[in-house]
Parts: C-alpha cells; structure tokens; sequence
C-alpha cells in the first residue's frame, strides 16, 4: 500500500504562482510513476502532469507546458508540481497519483487550486 498526502493548494490571483506537494509513504519501492490530474465538478479527471520515478522522464498536459513544472525529490519520496501564469480556467481539486510496477493506482486526498479572476 501507498499513502499520499498533498499540500499547497490555496486561492490565488490570475497570473499568480502556487506550489503542490505530494509525499510518498509505503511500499514507495514498488513506485513506478509518480503525476497530477485535476477535476472540475461536472468534467473528467484531466491528466496535468506526470514524471517517472525511475529515469526522470517527465509528461505534460499542452493546456500546462511551459507554466507548469514537475519535479521530484527521491531521497523524501516527493513530487512538487510549480504553478506559475495560473488562468482561472487552472481552477480545480488537483491530486496526485502514484503507479507500482503493476500499474496499480494510488490517489492523494486532494487540494482545491482556486484562481481568481
């Protein structure tokens, strides 16, 4: 089992900066991939960004590049997902996921990500 917990949500002006953390506990050995997806009521999950755990190699959603940055630090077992030029539209419960080897899924809580106009 894998518990995730994050921080660092909060409500922020449009073109403003926020910060999310999430810490990895666990069997965080068994890690294969580490990301963020957000949801808006009444819309699907939207995959934000992701990194594996392994290589580093890192993914972005197009609405995100190149405001958005994900990065990891192994030795805490912790993404951080820099959120910076935030939109209104960025406005969402952001969580963050964590795949084993066997893709099996692990989801945080959730932070609430608000941007005011």
């Amino acid at each position: 089992q894998v518990e995730l917990v994050e921080s660092g949500g909060g409500l922020v002006q449009a073109g403003g900066s926020l910060r999310l953390s999430c810490a990895a506990s666990g069997r965080t050995l068994s890690l294969h991939a580490m990301g963020w997806f957000r949801q808006t009521p009444g819309k699907e999950r939207e995959f934000v960004a992701g990194i594996s755990v392994s290589d580093g190699n890192i993914y972005y959603a197009n609405s995100v590049k190149g405001r958005f940055t994900i990065s990891r630090d192994n030795a805490k077992i912790t993404i951080y997902l820099q959120m910076n030029s935030l939109k209104p539209e960025d406005t969402a419960v952001y969580s963050c996921i964590a795949r084993d080897a066997q893709l099996r899924a692990y989801w945080g809580q959730g932070t609430q990500v608000t941007v005011s106009s």
